[in-house]
């Protein structure tokens, strides 16, 4: 395994904002796509974070993303909206969608925007957690170009098409769900590959519809659908909701984040909801605090230590790398410094181990 680097959150995210900065990105639109970076490499989500630095540079470079976006409503139905993303940067789209979400939701109970013309939006989570933010229940999905065989198929036809529910509570930890609907993130088989490392059996299939550990035929090939047909199903339903729906590509339509020469025209939906549409939000909230204790008491299955709800592995992650810096490959490392010399922007110093021990 390669050995990884540390480096603070802060200068990553610094980096991040610096680079985006100089290709024409308004300061407060990088920051956000940076927030939603680094978030993903503090919980553990790397094939989400800064990896995805460099072609979100290259598609602005290549004016096939616009950098300096203005999203916009173009339908409105009562707590309903369609936005247009003006081809902007997913982060940027993104939260300007869960932003008026929340907002329909504080009036109506319940929002909904449905987003086309736009691009990979990282992790869902990232969103969701604006509404838990104002103690709203939050869910988030994206349609993502197709790199998955749907159950039965061995040619790439489905995204891996992510989706996330965030739920409030009062003193346990919020429930917070992010996954792709394939085995396996796409991106951690480019990580994989990038490391020069193997895959897990049942991750994908090569060009032939072979099952392989290889990364490099995986990424030549297609990831497999969590689930067999359950899975498979759950794709297509969002690409339906996301693409069908909004007005975005969809399926075979969509264009791929590595094709330099097109628009991708992904499709995101996104929604808010208040917790107190049925009861009081306080009682909601002690209800859920009783579901989460009595989901993490129940025995746990041999050799496991204790049950866990969703969402804690990934803030255990968040906790440890926040202080003891963010773990990066030196593949990853090389490209992003390349990039910063690229557009003049130096690349921060690792932390060294003894320093990142020593950090609280």
């Amino acid at each position: 395994m390669t050995e990884r680097q540390r480096y603070r959150a802060e200068d990553l995210h610094e980096f991040c904002c610096a680079v985006l900065q100089k290709l024409n990105v308004p300061r407060e639109d990088a920051l956000e796509v940076a927030d939603c970076l680094v978030l993903a490499d503090l919980r553990g989500v790397d094939s989400h974070g800064v990896i995805r630095l460099p072609v979100y540079a290259q598609r602005i470079r290549k004016n096939v993303v616009n950098a300096r976006a203005i999203p916009r409503i173009i339908r409105t139905h009562a707590a309903a909206v369609l936005m247009d993303g003006d081809n902007g940067l997913g982060a940027v789209v993104g939260s300007r969608a869960m932003e008026k979400a929340i907002e329909l939701a504080t009036t109506a109970g319940i929002g909904f925007v449905g987003v086309r013309r736009t691009n990979h939006f990282g992790i869902a989570s990232y969103y969701v957690q604006m509404a838990l933010q104002q103690g709203f229940i939050g869910c988030a999905a994206s349609n993502a170009p197709p790199h998955m065989a749907p159950f039965g198929g061995r040619a790439r036809f489905l995204g891996t098409n992510p989706f996330s529910i965030g739920i409030p509570a009062k003193e346990e930890a919020p429930l917070l769900f992010d996954a792709s609907t394939s085995v396996v993130a796409r991106g951690k088989i480019i990580v994989a590959a990038q490391e020069g490392t193997t895959i897990p059996s049942g991750w994908a299939i090569d060009p032939e519809g072979n099952p392989t550990t290889n990364a490099k035929a995986a990424l030549a090939g297609s990831v497999l659908p969590f689930g067999g047909p359950k899975g498979s199903a759950i794709s297509l339903i969002i690409d339906v909701l996301c693409g069908v729906l909004t007005g975005s590509a969809y399926a075979m339509r969509l264009s791929t984040l590595e094709n330099l020469e097109a628009e991708q025209n992904l499709g995101h939906i996104f929604m808010a909801m208040r917790t107190d549409l049925f009861m009081t939000k306080d009682e909601f909230a002690s209800r859920m605090d009783e579901i989460l204790r009595m989901l993490k008491s129940s025995p746990p299955a041999p050799d496991t230590e204790n049950v866990l709800a969703p969402g804690d592995i990934e803030s255990q992650n968040e906790a440890k790398n926040k202080a003891l810096g963010v773990p990066l490959v030196p593949s990853v490392i090389d490209q992003l410094a390349a990039l910063g010399a690229e557009v003049n922007v130096s690349f921060p110093h690792a932390i060294s181990q003894k320093a990142a021990e020593a950090r609280p």
